[in-house]
């Protein structure tokens, strides 16, 4: 039952034909995405079996689907990869049933599923290392059976369901129909017929029993025996609508025989509808009448239009047939079709009991069992759950069964209240937890005026009304108040006790349990409200005339009520002090710190003009600061100046040692036959050249470091 993709490969070329490994590469694909509704992948051989499904070319590949048309892969559309295979299977195939699986954090996964509709949900333990999974196999031949509608049209089933003599409702007194029927009116001239079954209270019901309609084509070819197209349920539903609209021509047929009447359609100029009703003999209508058989009187007849219609002349409409019929379509033996046939539509879902049956637990599974499935439907539009009876095994017939009953127009199914099993308490306690349980015992059974809080664990304006809740039922005399609450979020209720608040308060007086009365949402909750409240809403027990000993009792309890009260009185009296006493200090505080914030006011004007002051001064030491720095790159340039000048003295004066130098060697190099005076007279001539010379560098140096030394001692005196 699950979807299929085979793939035709030639292995006489080559030991690997071409495309083979790109197909087992998708199927490996498939098994990554998806190791639970995975996709079964299969190989070819043969030629003629390929043939078989239109597999012509090696390397071709075909996706098997049950319910709509296979489809072959499309080689000049899509490249031929491993990819885009997996793409394609997966996108085309038929998901009759759907796994689930919630990561366990906070997720949408189940809340957008279940908005598109109703859901079954169903909890099975899967073992992914199994060789077979039977309970598995099953309910997915129910999934299949449930949304194979091109196989479920009403002709087929109904002819077979009247003509049946094996049925609980054939008899050897009982005509068949079926037999007679088809000596004048066979299926092969009308391929697309549906019969109708005219409920015994209608006005022609005496006349006419069972009516057979049919869809003629004018146009278009005949189909053969062996291809009979189907008719979908829109085209018969059309007729069915037509057929009633048109009932008025049935009422003058009056005959043994099968009479037959044509009438347009109204959707299409190219198709006209014939309606051929026979009478049911006596014996037949008196086995109607006796209640044995399937055939039932409703209570309350509607048109087809599903409103409530007081005339006697009205027909149901196709989907309030099974109401008169209860095995007709919807509860017969089989589900073949069903979500073609109603408005109430299931998606299927499985999820693994062993990883996720914390969900079964809260939609009403029990945490006793040890055969861990379980079965629900939940409608999330309509705010309510079914679940199936747990005494039952879970199997196909039971699930057919169990979708059969939700989809019927009135459905027999009881709304499942949760109830929460942790609240179980055996000592007295003085505010009684309600659940879903206990709820009518406690509550509306109860011989006792009782008063309900509605809560939740999240509500924290709930949980502050608890001491509240406690002092009022230490005050209530519990002969005839009972206090109680209950959490809301974890026991359901009946629609009627549900309420759209937290916190809601209601009052169920004694003997008048049906006039609960709601506390006024615009009052504090507080102990004087809610005693006027109850006193005022409340019905005192009927009791006995009171002895000495009750009128002890009592004086007893009035004078404990007016000590406690008078306690009470005392300590808001006290507290009323100690609130005089804060206030005096919180008075005494609030003048400080006014005076504090005067003192604080005037420091800052102080700060302020300091600041300002601040401000000026920095921006003349701004001033002088740019002038000095103005003044240093000027004497570092005359600095440089200097240097550049030493610099070329001391050139100089290497040339003139040179010059010197080069000058004793020509003296030395004279003629020794000059005498001694001579070179003596030409050196001192010479020395005295070269001391005049160095005698006027070393003046303009010491001008030059006077002149430096000057500046740079008025330059100290500025700063």
């Amino acid at each position: 039952f699950q979807p299929g993709v085979l793939g035709y490969f030639e292995f006489n070329a080559s030991p690997q034909p071409p495309g083979y490994l790109t197909f087992f590469t998708s199927a490996l694909h498939s098994l990554k995405k998806d190791y639970l509704g995975t996709i079964r992948f299969g190989v070819i051989t043969d030629k003629r079996v390929a043939e078989e499904i239109s597999l012509v070319h090696s390397g071709s590949v075909y996706l098997h689907r049950h319910i709509n048309t296979s489809l072959i892969y499309p080689n000049d559309i899509m490249n031929y990869t491993a990819e885009n295979i997996c793409k394609w299977a997966l996108e085309n195939r038929e998901i009759l049933i759907r796994w689930l699986r919630p990561h366990g954090g906070k997720s949408l996964l189940l809340n957008n599923e279940l908005k598109k509709g109703p859901a079954l949900l169903i909890f099975i333990p899967y073992d992914p290392l199994a060789e077979i999974h039977p309970l598995l196999d099953e309910i997915t031949k129910v999934a299949l059976e449930y949304h194979t509608c091109n196989k479920s049209q009403a002709a087929e089933p109904d002819l077979q369901h009247l003509g049946d003599t094996d049925s609980p409702a054939s008899d050897s007194s009982i005509p068949d129909v079926h037999m007679k029927l088809s000596e004048t009116f066979s299926l092969t001239k009308y391929p697309c017929c549906n019969t109708v079954v005219l409920p015994q209270w209608h006005s022609i019901s005496r006349t006419h029993n069972v009516c057979e309609l049919c869809i003629n084509q004018t146009l278009g070819v005949k189909p053969n025996k062996v291809h009979v197209p189907h008719c979908n349920f829109l085209e018969i539903e059309a007729a069915l609508d037509s057929f009633y609209l048109q009932e008025h021509t049935f009422f003058q047929v009056i005959s043994n025989t099968i009479e037959c009447s044509n009438f347009l359609s109204f959707y299409s100029p190219f198709s006209y509808y014939t309606a051929c009703c026979r009478t049911v003999n006596r014996h037949f209508l008196s086995f109607i009448s006796s209640g044995k058989t399937i055939f039932q009187t409703p209570k309350v007849a509607f048109s087809s239009h599903g409103k409530k219609d007081n005339t006697q002349h009205s027909i149901p409409h196709i989907e309030d047939r099974n109401c008169f019929i209860p095995d007709l379509h919807i509860s017969g033996t089989n589900i073949t079709g069903l979500s073609c046939r109603t408005n109430k539509t299931l998606n299927l879902y499985l999820l693994d009991s062993n990883l996720f049956w914390i969900y079964a637990e809260r939609l009403g599974a029990s945490r006793s069992t040890h055969l861990k499935e379980f079965a629900t439907i939940v409608d999330l539009k309509e705010e309510v759950h079914y679940v199936l009876d747990q005494n039952q095994s879970l199997a196909g017939s039971t699930l057919e069964n169990f979708i059969k009953n939700f989809s019927i127009l009135y459905s027999p199914l009881k709304r499942h209240l949760v109830d929460d099993p942790s609240v179980h308490f055996h000592e007295q306690r003085v505010i009684t937890e309600v659940t879903t349980n206990t709820f009518q015992d406690t509550v509306v059974l109860s011989e006792k005026n009782v008063l309900l809080l509605y809560y939740a664990q999240w509500c924290g304006f709930c949980a502050s009304l608890n001491h509240i809740f406690i002092e009022l039922a230490r005050l209530l005399p519990p002969h005839n108040f009972t206090v109680a609450r209950i959490d809301i979020t974890r026991n359901d209720l009946p629609w009627e006790f549900m309420t759209d608040r937290l916190p809601t308060i209601l009052l169920f007086p004694h003997q008048r349990k049906e006039q609960s009365v709601k506390f006024p949402e615009d009052f504090s909750v507080n102990l004087p409200n809610l005693l006027k409240f109850i006193l005022h809403h409340s019905s005192l027990s009927s009791l006995e005339p009171c002895t000495k000993e009750c009128l002890h009792k009592e004086t007893v309890l009035q004078q404990g009520h007016i000590s406690h009260l008078e306690r009470e009185i005392q300590k808001l009296r006290s507290e009323i002090s100690a609130l005089h006493q804060a206030h005096d200090q919180l008075e005494t505080q609030l003048s400080e710190a006014r005076r504090e914030e005067h003192r604080l006011q005037q420091q800052k004007h102080t700060l302020e003009k300091q600041h300002k002051t601040l401000q000026l001064h920095s921006e003349q030491l701004q001033a002088t600061y740019n002038q000095k720095n103005q003044e240093l790159l000027e004497m570092a340039e005359k600095l440089q100046e200097l240097a550049d000048a030493s610099e070329n003295l001391l050139k100089e004066n290497t040339l003139l040692r040179i010059l010197v130098a080069s000058r004793e060697g020509k003296l030395q190099s004279k003629d020794e036959i000059k005498e001694p005076f001579q070179l003596e007279q030409t050196v001192s001539e010479d020395d005295v050249s070269v001391s005049t010379a160095t005698t006027t560098l070393e003046e303009k140096r010491s001008d030059n470091i006077d002149t430096m030394e000057t500046e740079h001692s008025s330059g100290n005196r500025t700063e």
